[in-house]
């Protein structure tokens, strides 16, 4: 997979990868962004998520870099890769440093967009670089260590112009596996695409427009997909969600609602039989569907 897309775009244009590691208690998200604006000015953010609140610092587009044909992006002193991250920040409210390795990234079975990678009036493209791995090491963040010797990765990305007017995604890792849900509203009012995947007993399910998949039900609380006999269900039941900056065409003006570590009930079967029940309290959510 091509692993940076932006470095001939001229305007109205963002990049972003989400690099997600837990332990038994403690979830933290990286997200590095490069955007540039209508009027072609570049510029790059680093947003941090925990459960406990979220944080974004600015940089000047000289204070980016990305290889084009591996994963590996630096914004300021942080530099975050297919193999870890190492994490030196300091902004209002945060300080973060330390290095993170991750085991080999557990890549999708093809391009979680499928064939809609190529639709061209789509205002975002999502992608998945790993569905699980293996973290270790340790962070330090505003003077408290989070070692994740034990941990566990999840790392995806989005590029595009705008994210989507109105989505719910969720995601989240549990012993032996990974899932991530999401729908949206495609650009022209009353059709919802959807795409997502479970991974769990040793196999990815696939469920995804391009694949039969439906939106059954999508609220700011909840999400039903289904496709033939394979239904998955989401149901959040609490935590707290923190402001991100999120991109409209191309500048990070919108703010919107994340909760790095929600309690969320999820439910997947095919045909009657249960391939999933799981309560989470490590979850992410994401969406602005009944306020959009």
């Amino acid at each position: 997979m091509r692993s940076f897309y932006g470095a001939e775009k001229r305007r109205s244009y963002f990049e972003g990868w989400y690099f997600k590691q837990q332990n038994d208690s403690e979830t933290v998200a990286f997200i590095p962004a490069w955007h540039v604006d209508s009027a072609g000015r570049g510029s790059a953010s680093l947003q941090v998520i925990t459960g406990g609140g979220s944080y974004c610092a600015d940089f000047p587009a000289r204070a980016f870099e990305a290889d084009e044909t591996r994963l590996l992006v630096r914004v300021g002193a942080s530099v975050f890769s297919g193999r870890g991250c190492k994490l030196d920040l300091q902004t209002e409210g945060l300080s973060v440093q330390g290095m993170l390795r991750y085991g080999p990234l557990l890549s999708p079975r093809g391009d979680i967009m499928g064939p809609l990678c190529h639709v061209p009036f789509l205002p975002c493209r999502h992608g998945v670089f790993s569905l699980r791995h293996t973290v270790s090491g340790t962070l330090t963040l505003n003077g408290t260590p989070i070692a994740f010797d034990n941990g566990t990765g999840y790392l995806e990305g989005d590029r595009g112009r705008s994210f989507p007017r109105r989505y719910l995604w969720t995601q989240c890792l549990f012993p032996g596996g990974s899932l991530m849900l999401s729908a949206a509203e495609f650009p022209f009012p009353g059709f919802t695409g959807c795409v997502g995947f479970v991974l769990t007993g040793g196999r990815e399910y696939r469920i995804a427009t391009y694949r039969g998949g439906t939106a059954e039900l999508v609220s700011d609380r909840a999400l039903v997909l289904r496709q033939g006999g394979l239904t998955v269900r989401a149901e959040l039941l609490g935590g707290t969600a923190h402001s991100l900056r999120a991109p409209q065409a191309g500048c990070m003006t919108r703010i919107i609602r994340e909760g790095a570590a929600c309690r969320v009930h999820y439910v997947c079967t095919q045909n009657g039989r249960t391939l999933l029940d799981l309560i989470s309290d490590q979850a992410g959510f994401e969406g602005n569907w009944d306020r959009a």
